[in-house]
């Protein structure tokens, strides 16, 4: 057989648009050669791949078999260049990277000026999004990696930490906590806590927190009790609410860092040891292009020591 790699990312760009035209922008080649190079894919195996009576084209059923065969294929295509790049100790070339909306706003402007600057090789593409399209892309090998709140334990997916950030409390004057220095979890048992809407992994941490961890429990509380009001998508939302209302929220400590003068003095730390949601740089098991993720790793790491005093965020050593 003489098909080669690029029928096969042709054939692939195809199964993941569902339409010629589209996968021939994907890959950057005029729709007639992207038809030419399936059809000859098709010739050369004696089978047809696509069927394109459907709109979107979709895959046979042979087909179907076909494409894991190829997206392995490819996936072995790469970590052969990634032997070579490790060898020659070459840190370059196309990164996708996807970053859960509650850590992207923080974190990407402190470290990407000095990641790009000591790695100008790299071209990294930063995609936002929610950790299970995270984990979807990573399993299809869209993204290279991502950053997103851990444990997920994901037979596919290894985990890395790169640092604990803490949860504080969010008590504006008119609340009757406000003259706490310091929260104990017991002070937020009986407290309207305002919490992201569902779809936020940030949500699910708060509540596990406030020791809501059952979904019926969740609901009952959500719709009964009054306790937990779901309101926005954003912090600076819950913030503005909390400032308005009877009501306080809890925030991840990064977040606190750009607060103005008048909300900051609102931010009260818990005693320790402080309730935390743990960070991770998490990518497929093949490692595909690891030395860049563990460059990514270190200076991440390396600039949220040098920004956050140590007493106020536990980190993990590179």
């Amino acid at each position: 057989m003489n098909m080669t790699l690029t029928q096969l990312r042709y054939m692939i760009a195809v199964a993941e648009t569902g339409n010629f035209t589209s996968a021939s922008k994907k890959v950057f080649v005029t729709q007639p050669s992207l038809s030419m190079q399936i059809q000859k894919l098709e010739d050369e195996l004696g089978v047809q791949i696509f069927n394109r009576t459907k709109k979107p084209v979709i895959l046979t059923k042979v087909g179907e078999e076909i494409l894991k065969q190829a997206k392995s294929i490819i996936s072995e295509s790469k970590r052969m260049e990634d032997i070579i790049a490790q060898e020659k100790g070459f840190i370059g070339g196309e990164f996708n990277l996807g970053i859960v909306p509650t850590i992207m706003p923080t974190l990407l402007p402190m470290f990407l000026k000095t990641f790009l600057k000591k790695y100008p090789k790299v071209v990294l593409n930063i995609l936002e999004m929610p950790t299970e399209n995270i984990i979807k892309n990573l399993n299809d090998g869209i993204l290279d990696a991502g950053i997103a709140a851990t444990p997920l334990r994901i037979d596919t997916i290894v985990e890395t930490p790169l640092y604990y950030e803490p949860f504080v409390g969010y008590i504006p004057n008119s609340h009757r906590l406000k003259g706490l220095n310091k929260l104990k979890l017991e002070d937020i048992e009986s407290e309207s806590v305002l919490v992201l809407e569902d779809g936020h992994c940030f949500r699910n941490q708060v509540l596990s927190i406030c020791g809501l961890n059952d979904e019926e429990k969740i609901k009952s509380f959500d719709n009964k009790s009054g306790r937990y009001v779901l309101k926005s998508g954003s912090f600076e939302t819950l913030i503005n609410l909390s400032n308005e209302g009877p009501w306080m929220t809890l925030l991840p400590f990064l977040n606190t860092e750009n607060l103005s003068k008048e909300n900051k003095i609102n931010v009260k730390p818990f005693e320790e040891p402080a309730p935390a949601r743990e960070i991770s740089i998490i990518y497929p098991k093949t490692q595909l292009k690891i030395q860049i993720i563990e460059a990514l790793q270190t200076i991440i790491q390396s600039i949220v020591r040098g920004e956050i005093l140590i007493n106020k965020i536990k980190l993990i050593s590179p």
